[in-house]
């Protein structure tokens, strides 16, 4: 069984830092990719960065490119989120999530964390 549990939401001004973690327990961390999505209230969860099992390859979503970076820890089965001058369209919950290949869509994730809201006010 995996757990993953996020950290690190919260209320920040436009223009703030966020640093979301992700602690997992269960099957071997490196054996993962691991994806952060995020979700507004009736909208479609979306990948918003997406980190190999070594920590070589990354993927980011086009609006958060330059401004959030995600990385990963795997002797502290650990995945991050750094994110620098957020935007109030940044609002949303925040999910880390875990799949076997490099997936890009929530559905074909098979762990996830409860979620962390993250509100970036204007």
């Amino acid at each position: 069984q995996v757990q993953l549990v996020e950290s690190g939401g919260g209320l920040v001004q436009a223009g703030g830092s966020l640093q979301l973690s992700c602690a997992y327990s269960g099957r071997t961390f490196g054996s993962y990719i691991m994806g952060w999505f995020r979700q507004d209230p009736g909208k479609e969860r979306e990948l918003v960065a997406r980190i190999s099992r070594d920590g070589s390859l990354t993927y980011y979503e086009d609006s958060v490119k330059g401004r959030f970076t995600i990385s990963r820890d795997n002797a502290k089965n650990t995945v991050y989120l750094q994110m620098n001058s957020l935007k109030p369209e940044d609002t949303a919950v925040y999910y880390c999530a875990a799949a076997a290949r490099p997936f890009s869509y929530a559905g074909e994730y098979d762990w996830w964390g409860q979620g962390t809201q993250v509100t970036v006010s204007s």
